[in-house]
C-alpha cells in the first residue's frame, strides 16, 4: 500500500475585501479544510475569479483588497505570489505547445525529484492517474478538450501545490466530458488532500464538489 498523501493545512479566508473604483465586490469568510473544495458562484463581474486572483498573487493593482487567506500560520496574502504554493487551472489547459505533454509535466516537477528515470517514472505515473497512460510523447495540439485538461490537472498537481484554485476549468467541455473530469478533479483533490477553491456557473460543479457554496453578487451565500 502507498504511503498516505501528507495532509496540507486548512486554508482560512478571513475577511476578506476586494474593491474596485471605491465600489466593494465581495466579501469573503469562509473556512476550506484539506481535501475538501469550496466552490464560489456568483453573476458575471461579481468577482470570482479576481478572488482567486488575489490569493493566487497576481490581482490587478486597479483593484484594492483587506483581509488575510491564511494557509495554516502563513498568511498568504503577505508572502510573495511564488512562495504561496497555489496550483491554477483555468478554463484553457494552457500547456505549453512547444513541449510534448510529457515534458510539460517534467517542466512541474520539483527539484527534489532528481534524475532522468525518477522524473521520467513520476511523469508516467501521474499520467496514468489521469487516464492517459502512453501520453508522454503526444503533441497537446493532438489532444480532445477533455485530455487537455487533464493534462493540465496532472501538471499541476506534480508541481506539489498547497492549494488548488480552479478557475471554471470544465467550461468547455461537453456534458460527459465535463462529468467525468469534474469527477477526477474531485477524488484528486480529496486524494492529495489540499484545499480547493473552484469558481463556477454551473449549479451541477459545486454539488459534484461537494463542499460549502459560497454565492457572492446578486446571490446570498448559503
Amino acid at each position: 500500500m502507498p504511503p498516505a498523501a501528507p495532509m496540507f493545512p486548512s486554508l482560512r479566508l478571513d475577511r476578506v475585501s476586494i474593491a474596485l473604483g471605491g465600489r466593494r465586490l465581495l466579501d469573503v469568510d469562509a473556512l476550506v479544510p484539506p481535501g475538501a473544495v469550496l466552490t464560489v458562484m456568483g453573476p458575471s463581474g461579481s468577482g470570482k475569479s479576481t478572488l482567486l486572483a488575489l490569493i493566487a498573487g497576481f490581482l490587478d493593482p486597479a483593484f484594492s483588497a483587506s483581509g488575510a487567506a491564511r494557509l495554516g500560520d502563513e498568511d498568504l496574502l503577505a508572502s510573495p505570489p511564488e512562495r504561496r504554493g497555489a496550483g491554477l487551472i483555468f478554463q484553457d489547459p494552457l500547456l505549453f505547445p512547444h513541449m510534448s505533454v510529457g515534458q510539460n509535466l517534467l517542466f512541474a516537477l520539483p527539484p527534489t525529484v532528481s534524475g532522468r528515470a525518477a522524473r521520467r517514472a513520476a511523469a508516467d505515473a501521474m499520467l496514468a492517474r489521469v487516464d492517459l497512460a502512453g501520453f508522454f510523447d503526444r503533441d497537446p495540439a493532438t489532444l480532445s478538450g477533455g485530455q487537455g485538461q487533464r493534462a493540465a490537472l496532472a501538471r499541476t498537481l506534480l508541481a506539489e501545490p498547497r492549494l488548488l484554485l480552479l478557475d471554471e476549468p470544465f467550461n468547455g467541455l461537453d456534458q460527459a466530458l465535463r462529468g467525468t473530469v469534474r469527477a477526477l478533479v474531485v477524488s484528486l483533490v480529496a486524494e492529495r488532500r489540499i484545499p480547493a477553491i473552484l469558481v463556477t456557473h454551473d449549479p451541477a460543479d459545486a454539488e459534484a464538489a461537494g463542499g460549502r457554496v459560497l454565492s457572492i453578487g446578486a446571490e446570498a451565500a448559503r
